[in-house]
């Protein structure tokens, strides 16, 4: 089990409230913020951050070559989909509307984002459309 990634950034402002756009569907909050560094965690539900500084973690400099492709969990298909949408409000860039995506498995429901450095960012539900609240 992962406990927290971080990437580096281009514009540490901008990424901040890409993130916090983007990710607010799935319950990630902005938990620490420094000149050089921000992080993200889920504080409650599904998902929750064993981490009280979060488990998503930026900070600025030269993006990952290559760019990185990072997957969050939705607790629904519902929370995907208002992934993409405010993701794409935030200012990303679709890499992939929300839907199943059957060949990785029965239940795989996903959208992916390119987001302003070109990091390749993902929401996920594993679940079966009536256990995701559907």
């Amino acid at each position: 089990m992962l406990d927290h990634i971080g990437i580096t950034v281009s514009d540490l402002e901008r990424s901040k409230e890409f993130y916090r756009a983007a990710l607010g569907p799935l319950r990630y909050e902005l938990l620490k913020q420094t000149p050089s560094r921000i992080s993200f965690g889920v504080t409650r539900g599904h998902g929750k951050s064993s981490d009280p500084g979060g488990d998503f973690w930026m900070s600025p400099g030269s993006p990952h070559l290559p760019r990185l492709h990072i997957a969050f969990n939705a607790s629904s298909r519902a929370e995907v989909d208002s992934f993409f949408a405010a993701a794409l409000a935030a200012g990303g860039v679709s890499n992939g509307p929300p839907g199943s995506r059957s060949q990785w498995h029965t239940h795989y429901y996903a959208a992916f984002v390119l987001d302003p450095d070109g990091y390749n960012i993902e929401a996920v539900c594993h679940a079966a459309d009536s256990e995701a609240g559907l």
